[in-house]
């Protein structure tokens, strides 16, 4: 796979050698058990997957050439690049300025725009009337365009439903803007909508079936569809596409389940004709860094930490499985870890600020999972580690701790 420039404050010498003693061990990735570093007086349980993906780097590579190669022009981002607050100030910090915020709010007007200015599209990608709005006010954007692969993937895969006359039913956050980047893509092609979860899955068979009536399908999934779409009508086929950082085994859950439902209606005969296979638009990143998190899990320990931004949706969904085994705290970076008592962190759920008092394991080696999201840098989680370490007083240097205590879980 393609190696990428990226700046070597965003790196980890730690995590580094970790990464690439398990790379060695297992090149084609089939192994998903953690890393236990034991540092003696405590233990570190590092997932097999973690930090920046492909199509992150890629972007964070793209975009530190943009300032790089354009000195005396104003070079523009059209959102966050990623959602991770250290890499977008920093970027803002060398004079880059943004355009919209996350939610693709105007933070300055696009009529400011000059054709000689760079602007750079994000790794969410954008909508297709924001493209054609760059390109009417002159704005080349081929050059320093970041959009992931995969994310460019799902809208090909998209694209060959609608002009196969499927309707695209798109998996994903909304308001996020990978979502709406991709629904603006599939829509261009054919029908398109787009449901949160599994629950509104389970609303959309219930009209597929008739156990409601086509003339509520606006109250229920209202601004979620394309204009033109006739329900009744155009989900008569449809396939299934993600947005990229949603639980991957959510998105084949609800994938499996209308499937079910279009056997149920046409049969085992001709259901086929009403349903696509879509299989091939989940991420290859989001769908290992979650399976390292399931796999950490089953070795077990007695806290877990998540590093990332607030508003990352893959490392939220980690946070999520997390939370699902043992006490999980979501944190930005270490200076959230306050005291040996106090942890401030993240609640993803109800997306609010908190603070726990006797947070630390009472124990006499705790052991920490310790995990991030694909757009956090490895040198964010190692300052975590550090903190860690200084709370748990550890006496050796991690260097010493990798030449001999560094042991795979088997």
């Amino acid at each position: 796979m393609k190696t990428f420039d990226i700046p070597e404050f965003y790196k980890s010498p730690f995590i580094s050698k970790v990464k690439a003693a398990r790379k060695m061990e297992d090149p084609r990735k089939r192994d998903f058990t953690p890393s236990i570093v034991d540092f003696g007086e405590l233990e570190i349980s590092l997932a097999r997957h973690f930090g920046f993906c492909y199509g992150v780097e890629n972007a964070i590579e793209i975009s530190y050439k943009a300032l790089e190669e354009n000195p005396d022009k104003q070079v523009y981002l059209l959102s966050q690049m990623i959602h991770n607050q250290e890499v977008n100030a920093d970027l803002e910090d060398r004079g880059i300025k943004f355009l919209m915020d996350t939610y693709g709010k105007e933070l300055l007007p696009l009529s400011i725009l000059k054709p000689d200015d760079v602007v750079i599209i994000p790794a969410f990608g954008t909508t297709v009337e924001t493209q054609q709005e760059l390109e009417k006010l002159g704005v080349k954007v081929e050059r320093y365009n970041t959009t992931c692969p995969f994310v460019e993937k799902v809208w090909k895969r998209a694209a060959k439903l609608g002009a196969d006359n499927y309707s695209i039913i798109i998996h994903g956050k909304p308001s996020h803007e990978e979502t709406r980047a991709t629904f603006s893509h599939s829509k261009e092609s054919g029908g398109a909508m787009v449901i949160k979860d599994m629950t509104e899955a389970h609303l959309l068979g219930e009209f597929l079936v008739g156990k409601r009536s086509w003339s509520s399908f606006d109250e229920v999934f209202s601004a979620r569809y394309s204009d033109g779409f006739v329900p009744e009508r155009d989900l008569q086929k449809l396939g299934v596409v993600n947005q990229t950082t949603m639980l991957a085994t959510e998105t084949q859950a609800i994938a499996d389940y209308l499937k079910g439902v279009m056997l149920s209606i046409y049969g085992e005969d001709s259901y086929r004709e009403h349903f696509a296979d879509t299989r091939d638009t989940l991420c290859y990143a989001t769908n290992d860094n979650q399976q390292a998190t399931i796999g950490i899990l089953k070795e077990g320990a007695d806290i877990a930490i998540v590093v990332g931004g607030y508003n990352s949706s893959n490392t939220s969904h980690l946070v999520e499985l997390c939370e699902e085994v043992l006490p999980t705290y979501f944190v930005q970076n270490e200076h959230e870890l306050v005291s040996k008592d106090l942890i401030a962190h993240f609640d993803w759920r109800k997306k609010e600020n908190k603070q726990t008092n006797g947070w630390w394991p009472e124990k006499q080696k705790p052991r920490f999972i310790v995990t991030s999201g694909a757009s956090c840098p490895d040198s964010v989680v190692d300052r975590v580690i550090q903190k860690l370490l200084v709370f748990g007083e550890v006496k050796t240097s991690i260097e010493e701790v990798l030449r001999t205590r560094f042991v795979k879980q088997s």
